[in-house]
């Protein structure tokens, strides 16, 4: 949705009818993962992308019957024998789409104030249910800060929102489905069934499920780079290309400054430990601390402090003699074997990288591998699907 909210502020204002198409769910292969959003004009206009140019063509189609009809509708696009040629998909999944007239309410000038203050938020559409409730929106945010809009039932407003919160924390997008009799099913079909009082106002004319797309838009992950070393340099361009807030962060005023890292998003010159117990309560599973100084008066102090948080990747660089070195220093310092198990030492995944350009890549493989939770092989000598 960000990248093509200025387009859709541009139709609004000229009260140009438009479609939205969302990716709400995939099952195998797909192109686009769940939030990728694309939107037709009335007049033909295409902006973004929902599945990397496979089935465009068609959603344009069903779009521009979204706008004339006014109704939004779920459209999915599978592959077979007899369809793959006719829509292009043919990496072997199925998308689910949702398309939907373009309708900017206070829900959607809610998001857009949040997107341009970049405030974490999540926004909720029920995709499918009582046509009552229907396209139905809210706008979740964190604990204690309001929400707005409403879903149709106090009920089911109270059992989403506690869960969206916990998605938006994640930072994850998908699909929750909740039913009258107080059952949630959620990606593994798992039962909760504290939900049950909650969605007891649901519509009581039916006993349908319904299900809501969560849309989250956290802030960027964190990456916390100690050290203001050449490989640091390498590290942080990388690491900008994915999406990480990147902060460079050395003891040293002249070896951490800004022109030194223009890629980074702030340069810190400050003691890692200090840093760390700064922003500790910040710190998520979808943040990282590459520990690259293999000096111990800095190395020690770092990871003990980023031990203390919630941090998901914890890498440290150096050779083998220095991580045995280090791993002592850090037993003596009162760091537990458990907590040792959750260090990436020596740091990055072994592609034979040499240069600071390569360990870079190893790095954030390593990171990704670890996030996804794969084993680091080539896909050539493995089997199953490519994605989850």
């Amino acid at each position: 949705m960000k990248e093509i909210l200025a387009d859709l502020d541009r139709w609004r204002s000229s009260a140009t009818p438009a479609a939205v198409a969302r990716v709400v769910d995939l099952e195998g292969s797909g192109p686009r993962a769940p939030g990728a959003a694309m939107a037709v004009s009335a007049a033909g206009e295409v902006v973004g992308s929902v599945s990397g140019g496979c089935v465009e063509g068609a959603v344009v189609s069903e779009s521009l019957e979204v706008i004339e009809t006014g109704e939004a509708r779920i459209v999915t696009f599978g592959y077979s024998d007899d369809e793959a040629f006719a829509v292009g998909l043919t990496c072997g999944g199925t998308i689910h789409l949702y398309l939907e007239p373009l309708d900017w309410g206070p829900v959607h000038d809610a998001l857009k104030a949040d997107l341009v203050s970049q405030s974490p938020a999540a926004l909720v559409t029920v995709v499918e249910g009582p046509s009552p409730s229907r396209g139905a929106k809210m706008l979740v945010r964190r604990e204690g800060l309001e929400t707005v809009g409403s879903l149709g039932s106090a009920g089911l407003n109270r059992a989403v929102q506690r869960d969206t919160r916990g998605e938006l924390i994640a930072g994850r997008s998908g699909l929750r489905s909740y039913s009258k009799q107080g059952e949630y099913f959620g990606h593994a079909g798992q039962s909760d069934t504290a939900v049950a009082d909650a969605v007891a106002e649901l519509d009581e004319h039916s006993d349908d499920k319904v299900s809501v797309f969560v849309e989250s838009f956290a802030p960027p992950p964190r990456m916390l780079i100690f050290g203001a070393v050449d490989f640091t340099s390498a590290l942080a361009k990388v690491s900008k290309v994915l999406g990480y807030r990147v902060t460079v962060c050395d003891a040293r005023p002249v070896f951490a400054t800004a022109k030194r890292f223009p890629m980074a998003d702030e340069v810190v010159v400050s003691w890692p430990d200090q840093l760390l117990d700064d922003v500790a309560e910040q710190l998520s599973p979808r943040d990282a601390v590459c520990v690259l100084t293999h000096d111990a008066k800095f190395d020690v102090p770092a990871i003990t402090s980023a031990l203390s948080t919630e941090v998901g990747y914890i890498g440290v660089m150096g050779s083998r003699r220095t991580h045995d070195d280090r791993n002592r220093r850090l037993i003596e310092a009162g760091v537990t074997e458990q907590q040792l198990a959750r260090l990436r030492s020596p740091i990055g995944l072994d592609i034979g990288a040499a240069t600071p350009e390569e360990t870079a890549v190893s790095i954030v493989s390593e990171i990704i591998a670890l996030r996804s939770g794969r084993k680091a092989e080539a896909l050539s000598n493995t089997t199953g699907p490519i994605h989850d």
